[in-house]
């Protein structure tokens, strides 16, 4: 959602620091998704969506180019209001919940299958329609507390996240998952003292991120713990440190255990005169999960998948391999099929790639994986 109101008050309240984090811009967002408003981490790549107004779409993103490589259209869908993105094993959703001033009531989630979206790129969506239980009046009064910009999965259900204009905080709203005509069930409530415009859970460590940003664009992340299908803001809520300037961040989407991107969409006000362009990011968490606590497979998470990014007029090629399974090798080939680097796996010591070496051209960073090879084009300038 566009950002209707700005106050230019610049007080910041401070922030405890408890974990640490590393934060890396990965580059500008394409230009076809400059209003980007979700992101989800699929079968190796990033997928993201526009938001109000805009065409009913779906957009894989190179990492490493920042262009867009597919687009699948969702033939039956209309974007009246996309605003997040989220995904189980065998399903796509959309969330079409963007709601400013309350009054809407067409609130509706796209679910999509993955099988279709990976075989075509014109795809049929089911539809799940909803109105929240304790919503009574739908007069438009300006901004409300009813707008909704994040939408995750939690096991059996989806969860929305309320984007409170007025108070600040956020609800969250348990969905089903079936198409049809239902009533969003009120599960919690949190004082985000936000505004809340994104949100990816993890159950491998059963943690949910909680994107968003202040009144006058100063972005956060919330990590909360002790997530139950009951309570969602049971267990601690911790605030994580980190500062990319003032950002409109709108979409967040673990890529493995502890790395999590986010992205903003393009802001522009003539006055104050600010234009902020839409940025991509790479976040990563120093602490680690229990490796005592039994857990499940994540399919924002996928096993044996890789993703490369660089930065704009960089010379390394930085990547984020996920698999469970030895790494025997790690190989570099271009175009003819020529090998130009190999490292056996144990004198594999960083998640990059030095390409100065490398005269300009298309290769691809491969990893032989014991029953498998995993391979990936990159262009080198």
């Amino acid at each position: 959602m566009k950002l209707r109101f700005l106050h230019m008050v610049f007080a910041l309240l401070p922030y405890l620091l408890i974990s640490q984090v590393s934060v890396e811009e990965i580059g500008e967002m394409p230009p076809e998704l400059a209003e980007n408003s979700g992101l989800i981490f699929y079968n190796g790549k990033l997928i993201s969506h526009n938001d109000s107004g805009n065409t009913p779409e779906l957009y894989e993103i190179d990492t490493v180019s920042m262009q867009v490589n597919r687009i699948v259209t969702i033939s039956n869908a209309v974007n009246i209001d996309w605003e997040d993105i989220t995904q189980d094993e065998n399903h796509i959703y959309i969330a079409d919940i963007g709601n400013y001033f309350g009054t809407r009531e067409d609130l509706s989630i796209y679910k999509i299958s993955k099988q279709d979206f990976d075989s075509s790129d014109n795809v049929a969506a089911e539809k799940i329609n909803f109105a929240y239980e304790d919503q009574s009046s739908f007069e438009d009064n300006g901004k409300s507390n009813w707008d909704a910009e994040a939408l995750f999965v939690l096991n059996d259900q989806l969860v929305i996240l309320t984007k409170q204009w007025l108070g600040s905080g956020t609800v969250a709203y348990s969905v089903t998952k079936e198409p049809g005509n239902h009533t969003a069930k009120r599960l919690d409530t949190y004082q985000v003292d936000g505004l809340v415009t994104g949100a990816s859970f993890n159950p491998l460590s059963n943690e949910l991120l909680i994107l968003g940003h202040s009144s006058i664009l100063v972005p956060f992340v919330n990590r909360v713990d002790g997530v139950t299908t009951s309570t969602i803001f049971g267990g601690t809520v911790e605030n994580l440190p980190f500062d990319i300037g003032f950002a409109q961040t709108e979409g967040i989407a673990y890529i493995s255990q502890n790395r999590f991107v986010i992205s903003s969409e393009h802001f522009q006000r003539t006055i104050p005169a600010i234009n902020l362009n839409p940025l991509l990011y790479s976040i990563q968490m120093e602490n680690e999960v229990n490796s005592n606590e039994e857990i499940e497979p994540n399919p924002e998470i996928i096993e044996d998948s890789l993703l490369l990014y660089k930065k704009y007029g960089s010379n390394i090629l930085e990547y984020e391999l996920s698999t469970k399974k030895r790494v025997l090798a790690q190989a570099v080939f271009d175009t003819s099929g020529k090998m130009v680097h190999f490292k056996q796996g144990s004198e594999i010591e960083h998640t990059a790639l030095d390409l100065i070496s490398l005269k300009s051209g298309v290769y691809y960073l491969t990893f032989y994986l014991g029953d498998k090879i995993i391979s990936k084009p990159f262009v080198s300038n």
